[in-house]
């Protein structure tokens, strides 16, 4: 199979000349330009997933998520011209701060969807939605075609990235720090910018890029998951400004200070990968992934070894006498220690974040589940217990091995059972991955158990319509409606 980077390659007339120089104006004319008639089919269904699964779980954080209404609570008393829904909660905010509490309850849960360039889909499905209850009659069509831009421009910033766990050596949220640029692309599709105004889009986009690692260093923190909160609310500050004729940064991604040498910290990103195939490729395709588990993507691995082993072996917790986790990217190592503090999370966010903690969840429950990350779960004894019982060692020369994106190490699973055996698993993919898709049933049952926790609730009439909607979304007139049956 021939890679991204073979594949982009094989179009020339979308080659940046040396050094990148005009890259930003390729991205911008692609996305004011795109045709939904283009579209692979399997990227209009991609797309209807990502709505669903983006949906779902920022409705669900509404409910289970403390910081979640205090969020919606100040952007309520703000005030506003009522523009579009703060979901889970009912009500209407202007646009930008629609997407700044929908961007920012969509990560909330950590069940969002993972990919290249970290969460694509809430950096743009709330920004979309956003843009598409202020418009009005906005079709189904014209929203898929607007996130498919931001998506596809998401992952080949990604792609222009050739430095191994980059998001962890240079200290960035890549959801945040691309979502300024994706955001204010599928802004600015929806409000139908030309060319040049969206290349000022993505200027000016890039003008208020942050989204620093250290939200997540130290003490729990809100923050982390509010990075596409902060992003999704520039973007569209940044389309409307550019509409009005406000004129942005020059050059923001090839320039002397721009993305790649200034946040990335590279002086030869991979172009091809950037602006290699628009029109024609679309990397999403071959990166994204969905969380059949509700926490750290970097926990996927670990889980999907822990159930192998407990299901093929039979094993009960009452078997197991220690597990250990070995090696891994450097995010693998950052989930499981310190140990003191890993075993014992005392919130929820601490306990998506920690690598002891999902495991012993997953070898005593057999699954991993958002009731699992509830206040009496996260003190459940049998838990805390397994938790004692889990550690860290790191791997020198791990194999490398396929990471949606480029080679990584992944980690593996030892288990040493109390009669003595050592059962190990490396896994070499995880459910929901690109090579490991789950059925779309799996997405919607998903949808229905976040919906189900959602501060105002839902009529199970209402679910089952928006549901066919969504299934149906190319053909549906006016997404708002979607919004309308949800809130």
């Amino acid at each position: 199979m021939r890679t991204a980077r073979e594949k982009a390659g094989a179009h020339p007339a979308t080659a940046p000349s040396p050094g990148g120089n005009g890259a930003t104006r390729l991205l911008a004319r692609h996305a004011a330009t795109l045709r939904y008639e283009v579209l692979p089919a399997a990227l209009v269904a991609l797309i209807k997933q990502c709505v669903l699964d983006t949906l779902g779980v920022t409705i669900g954080a509404s409910g289970l998520a403390p910081e979640a209404k205090l969020v919606a609570d100040y952007v309520t008393e703000m005030g506003g011209k009522p523009e579009s829904t703060l979901l889970g909660f009912g009500g209407k905010a202007p646009a930008p701060w629609a997407a700044f509490a929908n961007g920012s309850l969509g990560h909330m849960l950590d069940y969002d969807d993972v990919g290249a360039g970290g969460h694509v889909s809430i950096a743009t499905v709330p920004v979309a939605f956003a843009i598409a209850e202020k418009l009005g009659r906005v079709s189904g069509r014209d929203l898929i075609t607007a996130i498919a831009v931001g998506t596809d421009l998401h992952t080949r910033l990604n792609a222009g990235i050739h430095i191994p766990d980059w998001t962890i050596t240079e200290g960035w949220f890549p959801t945040q720090l691309f979502g300024f640029m994706s955001g204010a692309a599928t802004a600015g599709r929806l409000m139908g910018l030309d060319e040049g105004q969206m290349e000022n889009a993505l200027g000016i986009g890039f003008n208020q890029m942050s989204g620093s690692r250290q939200m997540a260093v130290g003490a729990a923190t809100h923050m982390r998951s509010m990075q596409a909160g902060f992003s999704g609310q520039g973007a569209i500050l940044a389309a409307e400004l550019s509409r009005r004729g406000i004129v942005g940064t020059k050059q923001p991604l090839e320039g002397r200070y721009g993305l790649f040498k200034t946040y990335v910290r590279t002086e030869a990103p991979e172009w091809h990968g950037v602006v290699g195939g628009l029109g024609t490729l679309f990397p999403l395709l071959d990166r994204h992934g969905f969380k059949v588990w509700p926490a750290c993507g970097y926990t996927r691995a670990t889980n999907t070894a822990v159930l192998r082993l407990r299901d093929e072996h039979h094993l009960r917790p009452s078997d197991v006498d220690t597990i250990t986790v070995i090696g891994g990217t450097g995010a693998t190592k950052l989930l499981s220690e310190p140990l003191e503090l890993k075993r014992r999370p005392q919130l929820a966010i601490d306990g998506k974040y920690s690598i002891p903690f999902t495991t012993a969840v997953a070898m005593v429950r057999g699954n991993v589940t958002l009731r699992d990350f509830t206040d009496d779960a996260l003190r459940d004894p049998a838990v805390l217990r397994m938790a004692d019982r889990v550690s860290y060692r790191e791997e020198l020369d791990a194999p490398q091995l396929w990471g949606g994106d480029s080679a990584t190490s992944r980690p593996a699973v030892e288990i040493r059972t109390i009669d003595g055996r050592v059962l190990t698993c490396r896994p070499d993919g995880v459910p929901g991955d690109p090579r490991h898709p789950v059925p779309a049933e799996v997405l919607e049952v998903k949808f229905r158990d976040c919906v189900s926790f959602s501060a105002r609730p839902v009529p199970a009439e209402h679910i089952d319509r928006a549901l066919d909607m969504i299934r149906d979304l190319e053909n549906v007139s006016n997404v708002a409606e979607i919004i309308g049956l949800l809130s």
